[in-house]
């Protein structure tokens, strides 16, 4: 299936696995490309030295393209996207943020760079910085997807935008596929599908709960991160939803997690003295969520630690490899376009 999106980034398939933290280290991103899709390497909770040393194994995996993700509001995002541009990865993802300087120096070497982006607002800024593509997050999505459901999130941005169009927020299936070209877009990426996968590093418990939960089994809050985020409907999540931290719990929360992560405190204080108090109350938001994800994800503790995750985690019911997940959504979409068309009378 040759879309816009295959032709410009180089690979086979219309299917990503977008940059999630703690998620999608070398082995999900290598395993993603190898099968013809697309992998994110996710580097915000990385040190420019393990950035680099992250994105040299990926290519000890695989000599397809691959991608690297910045959120641009994180201390150490620059530095670590330098390390990408010094590396040539072959395309870099940016959000939160201005990525002119990354269109520059990537473009300067053949790369390609990727925006990701939530309303129209951002979709203009973003293509006015030079981007090549638009990763377009809609409601559904894990973490911080937008206002606006992908239904008329995509569409809308198409009307806007002649950039191809990445859909992400509540894809995991052929024929999610077959919709999103439908509404405009020219890939998906599915990060909840692509996490649920024998690659990826989420512990086996958080694995089996994302299979068994539901479509509603999710909660959309401001309140764990600062910004509305998704994540796994469960006590730990129902009480991070519950309330906004106050000031003084923000900040104890993220000393406590970047003690617990090894983080040194004088690069952190550096980093934050950087932002003016709004950027700085935000990271420090992050900074107290970090500890939480990372116990979900990596330790699969769901009696404190909160799962990011997209409302498609309904839709998953099995924890299949990579491989056999990109070769079924590309059946899946063959399948749909076909039962469309046996339906459809012109």
């Amino acid at each position: 299936m040759r879309t816009r999106i295959t032709e410009l980034l180089g690979i086979a398939h219309p299917v990503l696995s977008p940059g999630m933290t703690y998620v999608s280290n070398a082995d999900l991103v290598a395993a993603v490309s190898k099968a013809g899709g697309l992998g994110i390497l996710a580097v915000g909770h990385l040190s420019p030295e393990e950035t680099r040393a992250e994105i040299r194994r990926v290519r000890s995996l695989t000599d397809k393209p691959f991608g690297v993700g910045v959120a641009l509001i994180m201390p150490g995002a620059a530095q670590n996207a330098e390390v990408a541009i010094e590396e040539k990865v072959p395309i870099l993802n940016f959000s939160l943020g201005k990525g002119d300087w990354i269109c520059k120096r990537v473009h300067a070497y053949g790369g390609k760079v990727i925006a990701t982006v939530v309303n129209e607002k951002h979709a203009q800024a973003a293509e006015r910085s030079g981007v090549d593509a638009l990763l377009v997050t809609g409601h559904e999505a894990a973490a911080h997807g937008g206002d606006v459901t992908s239904l008329v999130l995509i569409p809308a941005i198409r009307q806007i935008s002649s950039l191809p169009i990445i859909a992400t927020g509540g894809f995991g299936t052929g024929g999610g596929l077959i919709a999103a070209l439908a509404l405009g877009a020219d890939a998906v990426a599915m990060g909840t599908r692509f996490a649920t996968s024998q690659e990826s590093p989420v512990h086996a418990n958080t694995k089996k709960l994302i299979t068994e939960k539901s479509v509603s089994d999710t909660l959309y809050t401001p309140n764990f991160d600062g910004m509305p985020c998704r994540i796994m409907k469960t006590p730990p999540g129902v009480a991070a939803a519950a309330k906004p931290l106050s000031l003084p719990r923000v900040m104890m929360k993220a000393l406590q997690a970047a003690r617990e992560l090894g983080r040194p405190l004088t690069a952190l204080v550096r980093d934050v003295l950087k932002q003016g108090f709004a950027q700085t109350l935000q990271l420090a938001y992050f900074g107290a969520a970090t500890l939480q994800i990372r116990k979900a994800v990596i330790e699969g503790d769901h009696v404190t630690g909160v799962q990011l995750v997209g409302q498609v985690q309904g839709l998953v019911k099995d924890v299949p490899s990579v491989e056999v997940i990109m070769q079924r959504v590309m059946q899946e979409a063959s399948a749909a376009l076909a039962e469309v068309n046996s339906r459809v009378r012109v």
